[in-house]
């Protein structure tokens, strides 16, 4: 029994070890970053800023938010995110709940069907040749429909209503005269919260986080999401930097110039990542949950 005892506590020992390299390893490069925006460039790059900022200041962000399509990207991505997942979400969830019914007719075919596209696409052409031929080229439905929809998400919807909503309490409303609207909003839905979250995550993360289709689709600027317009702000600024390295030869306003490119490439990765990263600990929860419930009752 002791040896059992002894055992336990060795094993839990070695685990927590490793699961605090690992927790290390994640979090330490965000957490350098953070302390690199608001740090002294001259610190940072001769590796003096490691744990606690030093040179504290906030040139980089005051430089980043000069820029006035910062803002306008921020709006712009905001409407992209919030409107695109709530799409998502409804076509993710009256598509993955109608799947989850035997009664369907064509069940089968449909799934076949829709599974297809997890293997296959039209390819990049086809798909622009589509979105310019029905008029969504500098629109901003150019950035949400197209991807209105995931199969893979549909898959693990359609788990979590098979396995996890009970048919007895459908039934049950069935037979108090609900239709089938009526039950999925009101009774499938508020029994789904962890499955929401989950699917709400994913997607507001992919339209956070989206530039391609803007690079592809849009050329007016009013429309850019933020992640393309930090995109450019990166490029330049590591234009310019090489620019500098190359007519620096102690010249003091160039040399000033390349501390404010290093302070703006960091501040720029704090600005587009703290949102996401404000959101997720509320959403935790039913993430854990969630996945749990869609993945392991396949």
């Amino acid at each position: 029994m002791l040896k059992s005892q002894n055992g336990d506590r060795i094993f839990d020992t070695i685990n927590m070890v490793l699961l605090g390299i690992i927790t290390f390893i994640v979090v330490y490069p965000l957490y350098f970053v953070l302390i690199a925006s608001i740090s002294d460039p001259d610190l940072v790059n001769t590796g003096k800023v490691v744990l606690i900022p030093k040179g504290i200041t906030l040139m980089g962000y005051v430089r980043v938010f000069q820029d006035k399509e910062i803002l306008t990207g921020y709006r712009n991505t905001i409407f992209y995110a919030v409107a695109g997942t709530m799409i998502n979400l409804f076509m993710t969830l009256t598509c993955a709940y109608a799947l989850s019914k035997k009664r369907l007719r064509g069940r089968s075919f449909f799934t076949i069907m829709f599974a297809f596209t997890m293997f296959f696409s039209g390819g990049l052409i086809p798909t622009y040749l589509l979105v310019k031929s029905l008029g969504m080229i500098n629109k901003i439905w150019a950035l949400i429909i197209p991807n209105a929809v995931s199969m893979y998400n549909i898959v693990v919807a359609r788990t979590f209503f098979s396995n996890s909503v009970p048919a007895e309490i459908e039934e049950s409303a069935m037979i108090d005269g609900c239709n089938t609207t009526y039950t999925f909003v009101k009774i499938v839905l508020p029994l789904s919260k962890a499955l929401i979250s989950v699917l709400a995550l994913f997607y507001g993360v992919g339209h956070w986080n989206s530039f391609f289709d803007a690079l592809i689709y849009i050329t007016n600027r009013n429309l850019y999401p933020l992640q393309l317009i930090l995109r450019e702000i990166l490029i330049q600024n590591e234009m310019k930097s090489a620019m500098m390295e190359v007519m620096a030869d102690g010249d003091d306003m160039v040399s000033m110039q390349m501390k404010i490119a290093s302070m703006i490439k960091y501040a720029v990765i704090i600005v587009s990542s703290l949102p996401v990263l404000i959101v997720y600990p509320f959403l935790q929860k039913y993430f854990a949950q969630g996945i749990m419930l869609g993945a392991l009752k396949g």
